[in-house]
């Protein structure tokens, strides 16, 4: 099964497939597809298999022009379908792994792609997980079920995880020039997977098993959750010193060595990082220990929103005016600049807040055209309309946005991002 699997996957006769076609699947689908495979792509949103097939995919990193031509010539589809999988050598499964309420991991989605893939599972096939879990995930969710079948992991059927590392809207680094690590359930496994994915990416990392695999995604995205945790805890510190913790870590970063500068914002937003270290936090507990830094880090940019909201409440108390009925403009309601993403975007919460103390709302974005909260529904506005506010919040920093021109019209701004740096005066407020 080895070998002719391989032979298949060196002449670009394997038949590929990827479940779940957002912001990870997508992309990877594309380049397979680019690569000189024929990809099945699976979805269980019509509305978003509707924009596929018809070669207008909502992600911009799927490269429209690039879709559009794979679909012209057959070497892509996309469909509900899972009986398709029967066809295929080779399968990715890239759906969301969200918390639940209660901050433990939600695998319903790898679950229910699991049992669907299951019933389709047959010799030769290789399966590689994508969706980011905690460390154990692959051997002790996935493969417990696909054994029931009776074929035998690393000769029969080849598992492996392989972290996703997508960046939306980064114009440097995508699917393809991403170093793509890879850890499978036996040295075979990992050879396969390996084997796969060099096809397509221009860097693959063999790791020595699933649960490296896993954790490597971890780290990754629990770095960054801390550091930028340290960076708002700084942010805090300094407000209370009356310091400018924008020129504190611009100073610090002239340091050749030993300093890496994150930088404080209003909260986390994105499908990564305020999720991922939590995975790794409840996989902690249930081994018996804790994890203090990562647990600490989750509450310091998780008060952001808070804190955000308090500085807007400050700055109008410095105009003698009340957060109540004044009219308070957000600029950017999704997770990150350029991308129309509002996954944990700190700016719901924020929005949110503030209507709780009853000022009216208004926002522009114009990546997002409307966000609901509970009762609230909001539609983005035109810049202009920054004019007319009492308060401007920046909380995205598209580049977009004009914001000499916003800088010109708002009568007091509060900057979340700095994006204002080069500007001075006492309308002004920052982070």
């Amino acid at each position: 099964m080895k070998e002719q699997l391989a032979e298949k996957i060196r002449t670009k006769q394997a038949r590929t497939a990827v479940i779940g076609l957002g912001y990870v699947g997508l992309p990877l689908a594309v380049e397979l597809g680019a690569a000189g495979f024929t990809v099945t792509g699976i979805d269980n949103d019509s509305a978003r298999l509707d924009r596929i097939t018809a070669g207008r995919p909502d992600i911009t990193d799927a490269e429209g022009e690039k879709l559009e031509s794979l679909l012209e010539k057959g070497r892509l589809s996309a469909t509900g379908d899972t009986s398709a999988l029967s066809q295929c050598d080779t399968v990715s499964l890239c759906v969301p792994t969200p918390l639940r309420k209660t901050q433990d991991p939600d695998l319903s989605h790898v679950l229910d792609a699991t049992e669907r893939l299951a019933e389709q599972l047959h010799p030769g096939m290789l399966i590689i997980l994508e969706s980011t879990t905690y460390p154990g995930t692959t051997e002790e969710v996935i493969l417990e079920r696909f054994q029931k079948s009776g074929l035998r992991v690393g000769s029969d059927f080849f598992l492996c995880f392989s972290p996703e590392r997508v960046d939306p809207g980064n114009p440097s680094y995508h699917t393809r020039n991403i170093p793509k690590v890879i850890g499978g359930v036996t040295p075979a496994c990992t050879e396969m997977g390996a084997l796969l994915y060099s096809q397509v990416m221009e860097e693959v990392v063999p790791v020595s098993s699933t649960r490296v695999a896993e954790m490597v995604k971890l780290l990754e995205n629990t770095f960054r959750m801390i550091n930028i945790g340290l960076a708002n805890e700084m942010a805090l510190l300094c407000d209370r010193m009356k310091i400018d913790v924008w020129e504190v870590i611009d100073a610090a970063s002239t340091k050749p060595f030993g300093f890496m500068a994150f930088y404080p914002g209003p909260g986390l937003g994105g499908h990564c990082i305020p999720v991922d270290p939590h995975y790794l936090s409840w996989k902690t507990r249930q081994s018996g220990h804790e994890a203090r830094f990562i647990d600490l880090a989750a509450q310091v940019n998780g008060s952001m929103p808070q804190f955000v909201v308090d500085k807007v409440q400050a700055a109008l108390n410095q105009s003698g005016k009340p957060v109540k009925g004044s009219r308070i403009h957000v600029i950017g309601v999704a997770y990150k600049p350029d991308v129309a993403d509002v996954r944990e975007s700190p700016a719901l919460d924020i929005l949110a807040l503030l209507a709780e103390r009853g000022a009216l709302l208004s926002y522009t974005d114009p990546l997002v055209s409307k966000v609901s909260l509970d009762s609230i529904q909001l539609a983005s506005q035109p810049q202009h309309v920054a004019a007319s506010a009492d308060c401007v919040v920046i909380v995205t920093d598209h580049s977009v946005i004009d914001y000499d021109k916003l800088f010109e019209d708002a009568h007091l701004i509060v900057d979340t991002r700095n994006r204002l740096k080069t500007f001075s005066g006492e309308k002004i407020v920052r982070l």
